[in-house]
């Protein structure tokens, strides 16, 4: 695991969302522990408070917020609880995402939307709001958005979801380069597989050892590997990457 110390965001307020499990868990845990003041968000609020007290162990300030990246109103609402009770919005990562495994020909219009309305459209909404404060307040900030390797790559039966991440990738540029003048940098993180407990039981199967002794180094990755990239891209080291999408996925791609 990377050292937070190396990377100080000490006095930042950032807001991570889709925080209930997974890469979203994680990150708000490592943004802490550098020093940020964390909003822990997602759906299943009740999830939140395990974590808060997991970040108040360590002394670090987490604030659980409900949130549904598919609800306007409710983007609104967490963003403006955020800055009331941690401070201005400094660092964004838009996390919360999902996926549908279905073949293109079984795609219907509610799933379509559903993943769309998840992954692209919630992240595209976070990403505004939060620059609108930014560029009122004249304050810098960081917006990272979670893509995927199926963002360039196609992943088998994942069509809509590699899609969704692709335009993740293309809205990264787009927005870095509109907010470039305001000192706001938008970047994104590409992860291969990586173990967590919603995909733990499907690597523990046959066809799932199958699936990883296929990749050049024959396994998955720890959530822990973002954290370098992550902290990068959150703090002052990294003030002149914007527009950058960086792949994390152990040569999974190649």
């Amino acid at each position: 695991m990377t050292d937070a110390h190396v990377f100080d965001l000490t006095g930042k307020t950032a807001l991570i969302s889709g925080t209930t499990s997974g890469f979203g868990r994680h990150m708000a845990i490592t943004l802490a522990k550098a020093g940020a003041h964390v909003a822990i968000t997602g759906r299943r609020v009740e999830r939140l408070d395990e974590l808060k007290k997991e970040i108040e162990a360590f002394d670090g300030r987490a604030l659980p917020v409900a949130l549904d990246v598919t609800d306007m109103d409710s983007i609104k609402t967490c963003i403006e609880t955020c800055e009331t009770e941690l401070g201005p919005l400094d660092i964004l990562v838009n996390n919360a995402g999902m996926n549908i495994d279905q073949m293109a020909t079984d795609v219907t219009e509610d799933s379509y939307d559903t993943v769309m309305d998840t992954n692209l459209k919630g992240s595209f909404f976070m990403a505004q709001e939060a620059a609108k404060r930014m560029i009122e307040k004249g304050r810098p900030g960081r917006i990272i958005n979670i893509a995927s390797i199926g963002g360039h790559t196609v992943l088998p039966g994942l069509s809509v979801y590699c899609m969704s991440k692709a335009s993740v990738l293309m809205m990264t540029k787009a927005l870095a380069r509109e907010w470039a003048r305001y000192d706001i940098n938008v970047t994104a993180l590409c992860p291969g597989f990586i173990e967590t407990e919603l995909n733990a039981h499907w690597f523990a199967t046959e066809p799932g050892q199958k699936q990883v002794k296929g990749y050049p180094r024959r396994r998955l990755g720890e959530i822990a590997d973002l954290d370098g990239a992550l902290l990068l891209m959150a703090s002052d080291q990294g003030r002149i990457i914007t527009g950058t999408s960086l792949t994390i996925d152990d040569g999974q791609s190649l």
